[in-house]
């Protein structure tokens, strides 16, 4: 009996166990301080009170209004809304591709090796990054406040700002992306002469299109949804009816204009997911 235990195998051990222990044990004395800082209270949605008036709220939004009259403002709004998602993002990629390209250091001809122009060229990628920075700091809707105190009320400023804060974000997205796949090829390229526009079409943007063009629908999606916030101060589009049909409290308007995000949503993801199929 003895010698069955003894050639019985010791039980397993997971070497990570303390090191995963341990994370669990900072991440828990971090995130704490942090939620009482944010008053993270989710107990009190279930205080009774708090159901009846949730539930009185989203009784309001029953049914969706399909009167013909307003059904045809939702008409309206959701192409205004696309047409200021589509132009802005499309401004914003205008704005974020050369600042992109400028900024991707697999990209830059003076790092393939010693030279007087090493140190300009550090300068210029850091400036790009800068640029940036400040672009994507800034959110959409303080630039539509200040857009819409210059052009007015209308989807002209909804554009422009998305066009400013997403190419921020963009250019951002896009050097990383650029910069995490295999940039072996574009360094060839370079050191052979190659111009940096041609290593970019011929060597990074072959590998990483999928990603490049998934990342730019998910914006573009995310354009649509920032539209509502933007339409709050006037920019135009579902969220301005939807700031309308807030103020004057008919929840079936605004639950109508809820389910059309919900399809622009749904387009956007059936949208992306084609065209990563067609890059594949």
């Amino acid at each position: 009996m003895s010698a069955a235990a003894e050639t019985l195998p010791a039980p397993l051990r997971d070497p990570a166990a303390r090191g995963r222990l341990g994370a669990l044990v900072v991440a828990i004395v971090v995130l704490w301080p942090l939620l009482a800082l944010a008053e993270f209270k989710p107990w009190r949605l279930l205080d009774p009170g708090g159901l009846q008036v949730m539930a009185n709220f989203l009784a309001g939004f029953l049914p969706p209004s399909t009167a013909p009259d307003f059904l045809a403002l939702l008409a309206k709004a959701t192409v205004e809304t696309l047409a200021i998602a589509t132009a802005g993002i499309a401004l914003a990629f205008v704005v974020a591709v050369p600042l992109a390209v400028v900024a991707t250091r697999s990209l830059a001809v003076s790092r393939i090796g010693p030279g007087p122009g090493r140190a300009a060229g550090t300068a210029v990628r850091t400036a790009a990054r800068a640029v940036l920075t400040l672009l994507r700091a800034i959110p959409e809707v303080v630039w539509a406040l200040v857009f819409v105190r210059a052009l007015g009320l209308g989807p002209g400023a909804g554009v422009l700002a998305l066009a400013v804060t997403y190419g921020g974000m963009l250019g951002k997205v896009y050097t990383e992306i650029l910069e995490s796949g295999d940039t072996r090829s574009a360094r060839a390229l370079l050191e052979a002469g190659s111009p940096r526009v041609a290593a970019l079409f011929y060597a990074l943007v072959p590998s990483t299109a999928q990603e490049l063009a998934s990342y730019t629908v998910y914006r573009w999606e995310c354009a649509v949804r920032a539209s509502v916030v933007m339409g709050f101060v006037g920019a135009g589009g579902l969220g301005q009816l939807m700031d309308q049909s807030m103020k004057m409290l008919n929840g079936g308007e605004a639950s109508s204009i809820l389910l059309t995000f919900l399809a622009l949503v749904i387009i956007a993801d059936a949208l992306s997911a084609v065209i990563r199929r067609v890059l594949a």
